[in-house]
This record gives structure tokens, C-alpha cells and sequence, in this order.
């Protein structure tokens, strides 16, 4: 909402010239000033200010609707997109939700990444197989995006789809991959793509991964002014999952807590020697604090333990916490239980990874992974 444009928001000509001359550009900015200041920089009268910050607060501020109003529209729209893992779509009454921001958490190499590639797989795909027939947007932040691991996901998940003469290549041209380096080049991606997005020709966001994008030092507490712009990212997430009603996935990594509370993510490597997996598991937590996890709608922990991995529902509005096994297969993930099993307390939020070894991955990190999970190592 703050982040709406004020070109956008059906000013006369003359005055929204007068605001982008100032730069104020968003709601935000018009709205944060009191009117005598507006009146003020941007040299116009009184009644003038008052005429357009009318307008755009009724353009910024959501209009009402009934429950009725909300369901007719959820039908209407399909409301989710679907993970092709019937337990965890009954878990999330139906999969990941249109016009919502979904986080997968969990530490590198979990399977994270298997899940988005799959998810752009199935919004690419044609209605008439069961997807959305969309484009999609990938933001490939660590550069983990492989188009030859999306074939080899489609091809042995729908492999009577991918015979079709062309239609691999008509999908692969659906999904657009971006790589930025840093949160303004980001953030700048993002609002070049904003008309695109809100034309509905996106029909599915992804962004794998936010954290490798935000520069942390090792020193207790970070400056208000580097978490500024991810609280603008952030934001704009949201705002375009719930204007374009499509749905918004963000993978977050995890980072790490030593006992003199300093912390470090986890693809960056241990600074410390570490005596036991019980005490790296100990002392993982999600990644980008505390308002990043309140302002995301589902959070899925992705975890490691009792000799599998598990992709487990911590946080949605709609269903109760539930954890499921899965292993990483050519189709991509698969559950090995549908049914899956119920977490309860301090069990819901903890993320544990016992047999992970972190850093950089070699062979033999590789093969250790594959003896553990019994699958193979998918990066």
C-alpha cells in the first residue's frame, strides 16, 4: 500500500508532475508530511494539498468487503497453487495461497531450491494439466537456478506432458530468471517488473534466496539503517502479492548463535569449532529477525533429523503445525508420508539439521548427505 505510486493514482497531470519534481513518488512519501509542509515543497495552495492527499489516501487505503466477497473471490481466482504433494496441499487447504508472501526456511542444501524450481514448473504448465499457464518471475540471488534440473524435474513428473513437440521450450520461456547483487539492484528489478506483474501475466514470484542479499556483520545488533532497505523490500513483496493477487515465495536461510550471542548465517561457514550436531542444532534460528517472521502469512521450515528431512508447517493462518518427511528424487520432492504428523510446542519454531554439514559442499559432504537422507544430493 505504501509503496503505491502516486503517478498512478489519477493526479492532474500538472500536479503529479509537481510531486515527481519533488521527489515524492509513493503514498508514503506524500502521506509521512503534514499538509503545511506539502503546501510548502511543493509551492502549491492549501486546497490544492488538501485535494490530493484526499485522493491519494483513497487510493492507498484498501476499500471494505464482506466475508462473502473475500470467498466469491478466492473461487474465483483458484486461490492456490498447488505443490503437487497432496499432504501438505491438504494441510494448506489446497497449496500455497494467491495474494499472500509463503517463506521456506531451512539451512543450505535442505531442498529449498528443489521446491521452487518445481513450483515454476507448475505455474508454467498449461491449464488443461492442472497449471496455472502463466509466466513466472525467479529471482536467483545465489545463482542456484538450473534450467536442466527444471527439465529433468518435468520431464519425470509429467513425462507424457514433455513429449509434446515445443512445449518444454514454450515453458521454459515462461519463466524469467533475474539475478541481483544487492537489495537496490533488487528492489530496482522489482519496480521495473511492476507493470508486468500487475497486467496478470505473472502468475507466480519467487525469490531464492532474500538473505543472501543483505550483507550482516558478525557483531551483536545491526544498524537501523541496513535493515531499512529490506523493510522496503519487504513491503513491496507484499504489496504485490496482494494487488496482483498472485503468490510470493521466499526462500530465507538460517543462521546461527554462538553463547556470546553473536551470529553468523550458515552458508557463510563456522567461525567457531563446533563438538556435536546437538549443539549447531541448538542454536539455528531463522534468518533477516523477528519483524521479517511476523510479516510473512505461512512459514515452512525445512529440517533434517532422526535420519530424514522434513518439511514442516510452523506458521498459517488456516492449518495447524504439521510436519512431514520427504526425500529429493528426480520428479523433485516427494513425501513419504501424506499424512504426515502433528508438533507441538518449542517444536514448532526449532529447526534442526543433524547430519548437515555446512559451508562450502565438496564430494564428500555430498556422499555423507546422500548415505543420510538415502536420496540423492540435489543443490
Amino acid at each position: 500500500m505504501a509503496n503505491k505510486l502516486i503517478s498512478q493514482m489519477g493526479l492532474p497531470p500538472s500536479l503529479s508532475h509537481v510531486f515527481s519534481a519533488r521527489n515524492i513518488l509513493t503514498s508514503k512519501d506524500a502521506l509521512s508530511l503534514p499538509e503545511l509542509d506539502l503546501m510548502a515543497l511543493l509551492d502549491i495552495d492549501i486546497a490544492s494539498v488538501r485535494s490530493a492527499v484526499a485522493r491519494i489516501s483513497e487510493a492507498t487505503c484498501p476499500p471494505f468487503q464482506t466475508a462473502l466477497a473475500l470467498m466469491e473471490e478466492k473461487m474465483k481466482s483458484g486461490g492456490y497453487l498447488s505443490t503437487s504433494l497432496p499432504g501438505l496441499d491438504n494441510a494448506l487447504c489446497g497449496g500455497i495461497p494467491f495474494g499472500a508472501l509463503t517463506e521456506l526456511v531451512g539451512p543450505s542444501g535442505i531442498g529449498k531450491t528443489q521446491f521452487c524450481l518445481k513450483l515454476a514448473l507448475l505455474a508454467a504448465l498449461p491449464e488443461c494439466y492442472g497449471g496455472l499457464n502463466g509466466r513466472v518471475i525467479y529471482i536467483d540471488t545465489e545463482s542456484k537456478f538450473s534450467s536442466r534440473r527444471m527439465i529433468e524435474i518435468g520431464e519425470s513428473s509429467f513425462p507424457q506432458i514433455f513429449r509434446i513437440q515445443g512445449l518444454a521450450q514454450k515453458m521454459a520461456g515462461s519463466i524469467i530468471v533475474v539475478r541481483p547483487t544487492s537489495i537496490s539492484e533488487f528492489n530496482d528489478s522489482l519496480q521495473q517488473m511492476k507493470l508486468t506483474l500487475l497486467q496478470n501475466e505473472v502468475k507466480l514470484l519467487i525469490v531464492d534466496s532474500m538473505a543472501a542479499l543483505v550483507s550482516w556483520d558478525n557483531d551483536k545488533g545491526t544498524s537501523s539503517s541496513r535493515l531499512s532497505p529490506l523493510r522496503g523490500s519487504l513491503s513491496f513483496l507484499k504489496s504485490i502479492a496482494e494487488f496482483s493477487r498472485i503468490p510470493v515465495v521466499v526462500t530465507n536461510q538460517v543462521r546461527s548463535h554462538s553463547n556470546d550471542e553473536s551470529f553468523h548465517y550458515i552458508f557463510q561457514g563456522h567461525k567457531k569449532d563446533t563438538s556435536s550436531s546437538e549443539r549447531i542444532e541448538s542454536h539455528l534460528t531463522a534468518a533477516l529477525g523477528i519483524q521479517w517472521a511476523h510479516a510473512v502469512t505461512i512459514r515452512l521450515i525445512f529440517e533434517a533429523h532422526s535420519g530424514h528431512r522434513f518439511i514442516k508447517v510452523a506458521k498459517s493462518p488456516i492449518s495447524p503445525p504439521v510436519a512431514f518427511p520427504f526425500v529429493v528424487e528426480a520428479s523433485g520432492i516427494t513425501l513419504l508420508n501424506q499424512e504426515g504428523f502433528g508438533v507441538a510446542g518449542s517444536e514448532i519454531n526449532a529447526i534442526r539439521c543433524q547430519g548437515l554439514i555446512f559451508g562450502k559442499c565438496n564430494i564428500a559432504s555430498r556422499l555423507l548427505l546422500s548415505v543420510v537422507f538415502t536420496c540423492s544430493s540435489y543443490t
